[in-house]
Formats: C-alpha cells, sequence, structure tokens
C-alpha cells in the first residue's frame, strides 16, 4: 500500500531527474558524430581558455551577487521582524513574489526602467540629474544589479525563519543579566543565526550559478557566462554541440556539490567552534 501511494512521486524522479542527469552524463563522454567513449570533450574545456573565462565569469558574478544580497538580507530580514505580524505577512508575500519574478520578464522590466530610453533614465535626464548617466544596464554592473534583485527576497525569505526561532525570553534573560542588545547579538543572536547565513549563501551561490534566462535576455552573449556556452551549445548559435554543452553543464554541476559540501564543512566548523 504505502509502495503504491508513493510509485507517482518515485516515477516523477526518475524521468525528470535521474533519466536526464544519466543522459547528461552518458552525452558528456560522447565525442562528435561517434558512436564509443571518449574524453575529448573534457579535454576541450580544460584547454580551452575561452571556457575558463565563462567558469571565471560565473563563479565571480554568483559569489558577488549572492555576497552583496545576504548582507542587505540580514538587515532587511530583521527589519521586518520588528513589523507588526499582519505587515510581516505581506512583506513575505511580495518577497516570495519577486524571488520568482526573474527570466526574460525581470530582464525587460531593468530595460524598460533602466534602459537607455528607459523611464528613469530618461526622468533623471529631464531633471539633470547625473546620478544614471555612467550607469548601463547592459553592461557588467547592470548583470550583477539584476542578480542581486531576484537573489535578495530569496535571502530575506530562507532567513527569516532563522530570527523567528530567536525568543523573546532570551533576548529579557540576557537583559536582566545586564547585557545590552549589541552583547545579545554579538554572543548569543549572531551564534544562533551564523550557520543558517552559511547555508543560505550556499542556496544563493547555486541559485546565481544556473540562471541563464536573465542574464541572456539581457546582454545576449556578450558576458562569457556558463549557462549561456551551454544554451548556445545545445540550441547551436552556428552549430550544434550537444556533446560539449553535456560536458560543460556536468562540470557545472559539480563545481556547485562542491560549494555545498564546502558550505557544509564550514557550518559544522562553526557550529563546532562556537558550542
Amino acid at each position: 500500500m504505502l509502495l503504491s501511494s508513493l510509485l507517482p512521486f518515485l516515477l516523477m524522479v526518475v524521468l525528470f531527474l535521474f533519466v536526464p542527469l544519466i543522459f547528461m552524463i552518458y552525452g558528456s563522454f560522447q565525442a562528435d558524430g561517434r558512436t564509443g567513449l571518449s574524453l575529448n570533450q573534457y579535454a576541450e574545456i580544460f584547454r580551452n581558455a575561452y571556457y575558463h573565462q565563462a567558469f571565471k565569469n560565473s563563479i565571480l558574478i554568483s559569489f558577488l551577487s549572492s555576497l552583496i544580497a545576504i548582507l542587505f538580507a540580514i538587515f532587511a530580514t530583521y527589519s521586518i521582524t520588528r513589523f507588526s505580524k499582519n505587515t510581516q505577512n505581506r512583506v513575505l508575500i511580495f518577497a516570495n513574489l519577486t524571488s520568482n519574478f526573474a527570466g526574460i520578464p525581470l530582464a525587460f522590466a531593468f530595460i524598460v526602467l533602466l534602459g537607455n530610453s528607459g523611464l528613469f533614465t530618461l526622468l533623471f535626464k529631464h531633471f539633470g540629474w547625473e546620478t544614471l548617466s555612467s550607469f548601463n544596464v547592459y553592461s557588467w554592473s547592470g548583470l550583477v544589479l539584476i542578480y542581486i534583485y531576484f537573489q535578495l527576497p530569496l535571502a530575506v525569505m530562507l532567513l527569516y525563519p532563522v530570527y523567528q526561532g530567536i525568543q523573546s525570553q532570551w533576548k529579557e534573560a540576557a537583559s536582566l543579566l545586564g547585557a545590552s542588545p549589541l552583547q545579545f547579538w554579538l554572543r548569543i543572536g549572531v551564534p544562533v543565526i551564523l550557520p543558517s547565513i552559511a547555508g543560505t549563501f550556499s542556496i544563493l551561490f547555486a541559485n546565481a550559478m544556473g540562471a541563464y534566462a536573465s542574464a541572456y535576455a539581457l546582454t545576449g552573449s556578450t558576458y562569457n557566462l556558463l549557462t549561456i556556452r551551454i544554451g548556445a551549445l545545445t540550441t547551436g548559435d552556428i552549430f550544434a554541440k550537444p556533446e560539449l554543452g553535456s560536458a560543460i553543464a556536468v562540470l557545472l554541476g559539480i563545481t556547485l556539490v562542491a560549494a555545498m559540501l564546502i558550505n557544509e564543512w564550514l557550518t559544522r566548523k562553526v557550529r563546532r567552534d562556537l558550542s
């Protein structure tokens, strides 16, 4: 009975997770247009500086956007907890909506607002403000900004339950013992939320590494990112090379797994040092 009830779920996991993963790994070991196993695709990636740059750019923008987003989220989430319960629920609903507002619609919204003929760009020029005169939404800084936009609400939603776990009795007990609010956060609050901050950072990093539609819709192939390279090799800007795209996707997955393992090690180390 239990197995029959779990069968639809297991079938979905196999068909939509394991089967594509197996075919991707198998395809990465195929030579172009030939049968048989080969390491040619991985050799091409490791000796080609263009793909090295793609890895470097993706890791850099993922790390930078995740770091900025989580720094803002730490203070923003604490501020949210100071509101009334109804206001907190409304803010969380808004955060949920904005965290899912990504891809082509998000890129289009940024172009409409901050593009060369965007609303804010024209409005600032009309009033003689030079704030946006040197900003280009199609540049690296625009790309980082759009990543932060969809990373920040996700970080808020992940950190909100952590702040809810800090009980008011702890603050009252610390106050009765003569501790200031700053001392409470340094001695109790920060050690409690620090492992969750590390875990949230790893999720943000993985989320940014896998982002494709927003970056491609905003800059096209101007910036060399892993997901854009995989898309170009799969669909074929000139000719398709799905085997090479599969190999890059496998290495991308290994990078994400390595980042998660490093984060898990750091989280355990922090908990052990603070205990």
